[in-house]
């Protein structure tokens, strides 16, 4: 399990970016895959989600999870929506004693606090829905519900940038929308380059005067620590297991 250290300040949130540790799945999803997505035994994710409940100090129907297409779409929970099926890649919320969770394995989870207004609020950011506004959405969303904000944001474990190998084909989808992406990408060879999803998605929070901080852990280098779509493609496995970041007000 791992912390921001900004958000760790706050005695009135708790958070935390799970390993694949401390869970009930076996095989290619051991141990605490919480992807219902997966083709996992359904009774082991539920498992493993009551334990997640369990640390967050919420019930599990209280954990509310996102169905993530790599959108930009951004929902804010309230009392008559949080029981439904929720499609977006962010969600925000002023409730109390509810946990908000993303799950990934690879992609960016971001974790989000408004400490002026007590909002809190979760990114699944991939490069689809961080090229396409996700976290642009998210923070307007946020600015939309009060002023005077002080918004920290904790970019959690995601792939890292010597593990992030792209064509030219993304390379060219990058830079046509802006020359300035150029930064994001170093040569592998005439074919091959390695793209930084982690600066890129920080730069994104930078620009609206966000506190950040990170936890710098490559989830496809560290498989005892991670599921990563990269790797279980790379091992030809059949499938892959979901690591979930999750954040509360108590």
């Amino acid at each position: 399990m791992f912390y921001s250290k900004n958000l760790k300040k706050f005695m009135n949130i708790k958070h935390c970016f799970f390993s694949k540790k401390n869970g009930f799945s076996k095989g290619i999803y051991k141990s605490l895959n919480c992807g219902r997505g997966s083709k996992d035994n359904k009774k082991n994710i539920n498992k493993n989600l009551n334990f997640v409940a369990r640390k967050m100090d919420v019930k599990t129907n209280d954990l509310i999870l996102m169905y993530q297409t790599h959108s930009n779409k951004v929902v804010e929970i309230k009392k008559n929506n949080y029981r439904k099926k929720i499609k977006a890649d962010a969600i925000i919320t002023k409730m109390r004693g509810i946990a908000l969770g993303v799950v990934t394995a690879d992609c960016v989870p971001i974790i989000l606090y408004d400490a002026n207004n007590g909002i809190v609020g979760c990114i699944h950011a991939g490069w689809k829905g961080a090229y396409s506004g996700i976290i642009y959405n998210t923070i307007t969303k946020i600015k939309k519900l009060n002023s005077n904000n002080l918004i920290y944001a904790c970019v959690g474990p995601c792939i890292g940038v010597k593990s992030y190998e792209v064509d030219t084909v993304f390379y060219k989808k990058f830079i046509n929308k802006s020359k300035n992406n150029r930064k994001y990408f170093s040569k592998i060879n005439d074919v091959k380059k390695l793209f930084n999803l982690r600066r890129f998605v920080t730069d994104k929070l930078l620009m609206h005067r966000v506190k950040i901080d990170q936890v710098n852990r490559d989830t496809f280098a560290q498989k005892s620590n991670f599921f990563s779509y990269r790797r279980s493609r790379k091992l030809e496995e059949k499938d892959y297991g979901r690591c979930i970041s999750t954040i509360c007000m108590t």
